[in-house]
């Protein structure tokens, strides 16, 4: 649909429940008026309303319950659901590792260092512990893929102890899996490079020896060096991949 393409009838309904739900700052779980009430309020067909209910339905904005008790009820989107829609718009872009890691080295950074003298004891106990998976070299091929993406979770891991700032968490949150998808489907851990789990796992254990000293300024530089680091092995991987250097897939 074009920006001049007007929204046809039950996409503008959506778009006005939307409104609605906002200014009676309804929360997820309460009830949607009844189809009646809806089609009475905003003048339209029962298959227009819905048609509309099955629009917020998709974006994940409501859902419906039958049976006694029943009808359309606002429900909170996850963040599963939210990443989702948005991979799906990008997944005729051509994403780069240096489109990635511009947002990374831009986010992730500033977070550490808002972390620095904020984790408690027992987040730091579950960070250092998940270290443990890529300590050591990497014997083949999918043992480098687990790396990664073990490598990847530690980020995330990082991403959702930023408190009250939901949309940073989201944000690298997406960032992260974008990358995960980009890893696996571009086989970007091929060819094995054997040390990049030790390396990150050097990484990623000075920037917590930074967060648990609340040294923001160190946390800071620590985690730059790291992406900008990342950022060289990843673009190398895949250039690699973009020319056909993987003899497994050759035929």
């Amino acid at each position: 649909m074009s920006k001049n393409t007007p929204q046809r009838r039950p996409y503008q309904v959506a778009e006005t429940i939307k409104c609605w739900i906002v200014d009676r700052q309804l929360k997820p779980g309460d009830r949607l008026p009844s189809e009646a009430e809806l089609m009475d309020t905003l003048q339209v067909s029962k298959g227009t309303v819905r048609e509309s209910t099955r629009v917020l339905e998709a974006q994940g904005l409501v859902e419906t319950r039958t049976g006694p008790g029943g009808g359309a009820f606002v429900r909170e989107m996850s963040d599963a659901k939210a990443v989702s829609l948005l991979s799906n718009y990008l997944f005729f872009k051509d994403i780069s590792i240096k489109d990635i890691y511009q947002i990374r080295l831009a986010l992730e950074p500033e977070l550490v260092a808002s972390l620095a003298g904020n984790v408690v004891a027992d987040d730091m106990i579950r960070l250092r512990e998940s270290l443990h998976s890529y300590t050591n070299p990497a014997e083949d091929s999918e043992t480098e893929r687990q790396q990664h993406l073990d490598a990847l979770h530690f980020h995330l891991m990082l991403a959702e102890l930023a408190g009250g700032n939901q949309l940073l968490t989201f944000i690298i949150r997406f960032t992260i899996q974008v990358l995960t998808d980009l890893t696996i489907y571009n086989r970007l851990y091929e060819p094995v490079t054997y040390d990049f789990g030790q390396v990150g796992c050097r990484y990623h254990a000075k920037i917590l020896d930074a967060i648990e000293l609340g040294d923001a300024e160190s946390a800071y530089n620590i985690m730059r060096e790291h992406m900008l680091d990342a950022q060289r092995v990843m673009n190398h991987q895949e250039a690699q991949v973009r020319r056909g250097f993987l003899p497994e897939l050759k035929t």
